[in-house]
């Protein structure tokens, strides 16, 4: 397939509006600021993902990247031309069929109202957004939403429903879409969101939440004590973590990192997720891939991770750090700031060459691609690892777990 040579570096949130479009959650995916003509979007590893055209229609060339946690479980993650399909074959084209829509956390309120909230349906769709975004603070991301659908899903059909499916939703949150819109592409009639149904008392609960702790602290202690007291618990500071994976490229150690940087923000870990790839498109634009430049990327990576461990949060960087002398430096930049994780993401090469989506590796064997790490420029093993995982043998949810053992 000859691919326009016109291209568009996707963020996450037009990847999100990709596998919305491309699975008929949309009719078009409307990108501002593309030329009238055909344009290749590609991810941040400028891996050419789908083409669209002149009417907003893309169509799929490559499989978008997953990654693990429940809100990529293929039960879930279906898209919207299957669940449709699905739902109008079991109950007709004519048959009530509601959605509920769950994009907070359920309180017990919700969960109340669930009986006469879905009297009469056919069939609960059960809709959560997941976004590829890190979540603001203190809300739930894409993880624990899944999770929070599954509820519902057990739920409505503890009531009785007849019929429940639960779905997770690729979500721009920032992207003007409407949910009347996708349910009905999911093959809703009609929707309710979850959080409309709580109840005024409820409402004031939750609105409480985020001032109770400094409440009991001013009901506790007098006036200027109490600000000092409020002043050094928010001013704590909390040792701070890198974990630096390593590996030849397609080894799946941005996959790997990609999942653990989205558990450990669903639980409320602010994690800053530093991929190589895309911090070639920023940090690093402009940088060739002789053995200095990559060098220099490599240290870059790790001064920018020292900085997210040094106030206390956690770093996870994924760069291919082919030179023991680049993972060197940024383990003393590190360890200055906080703890420093190495993970070497040790798959083969010829797994890593059947696996390649970009075709570098054919490039690199033919000579277009000169000093290629593995082929042509050395990739120096590392004898100090904290953490081996050959993603050959280890799926993407135990390399995970492996990692979180040792954190």
């Amino acid at each position: 397939m000859n691919l326009p040579t016109s291209t568009h570096v996707l963020t996450p949130d037009e990847l999100d509006l990709l596998e919305l479009h491309l699975g008929g959650g949309t009719a078009t995916m409307d990108l501002p600021g593309l030329p009238d003509g055909p344009v290749t979007l590609t991810d941040a590893e400028n891996t050419p993902l789908a083409v669209r055209d002149a009417t907003g229609t893309a169509t799929g060339v490559k499989p978008l990247a997953g990654a693990a946690g429940p809100h990529w479980d293929p039960t879930l993650r279906r898209t919207a031309h299957d669940v449709h399909d699905a739902v109008r074959r079991a109950v007709g084209p004519d048959a009530d069929v509601l959605a509920l829509v769950v994009d907070e956390p359920p309180t017990l309120d919700e969960l109340a109202a669930l009986g006469d909230v879905t009297a009469g349906a056919a069939t609960v769709l059960v809709l959560a957004p997941a976004a590829r975004r890190p979540p603001a603070p203190g809300t739930l991301g894409g993880p624990g939403l899944a999770r929070a659908a599954t509820v519902v899903r057990d739920a409505v059909l503890d009531g009785g429903a007849p019929r429940v499916i639960a779905a997770v939703v690729p979500w721009a949150p920032d992207a003007g879409l409407a949910w009347e819109d996708v349910a009905a592409r999911y093959g809703a009639d009609r929707i309710v969101r979850l959080a409309d149904r709580r109840t005024p008392a409820t409402r004031e609960r939750l609105a409480r939440l985020a001032t109770l702790w400094d409440d009991e602290v001013a009901a506790l202690y007098p006036g200027p004590v109490a600000r000092e007291v409020s002043r050094a618990a928010h001013g704590a500071r909390q040792e701070g973590t890198v974990v630096f994976f390593t590996g030849l490229s397609g080894s799946g150690k941005s996959t790997v990192a990609r999942a653990l940087a989205a558990e450990l923000d669903d639980e409320g870990l602010h994690t800053t997720l530093l991929d190589g790839d895309e911090v070639r498109q920023h940090l690093s634009k402009g940088l060739g891939f002789d053995k200095a430049s990559r060098e220099l990327n490599v240290e870059r990576i790790g001064y920018v991770a020292s900085l997210v461990a040094y106030h206390g949060g956690i770093a996870v960087a994924a760069p291919i750090a082919p030179f023991a002398s680049g993972r060197a430096r940024v383990r003393e930049h590190a360890e200055a700031a906080g703890r420093f994780v190495l993970v070497h993401v040790s798959t083969p090469l010829e797994v890593c060459e059947a696996r390649d989506r970009k075709g570098l590796y054919a490039k690199a064997r033919a000579g277009e691609i000169p000093e290629f790490t593995g082929i042509s420029s050395p990739y120096e093993e590392p004898d100090d690892a904290d953490l081996v995982v050959d993603t050959s043998v280890t799926s993407v949810e135990d390399a995970v777990a492996q990692v979180r053992a040792i954190l």
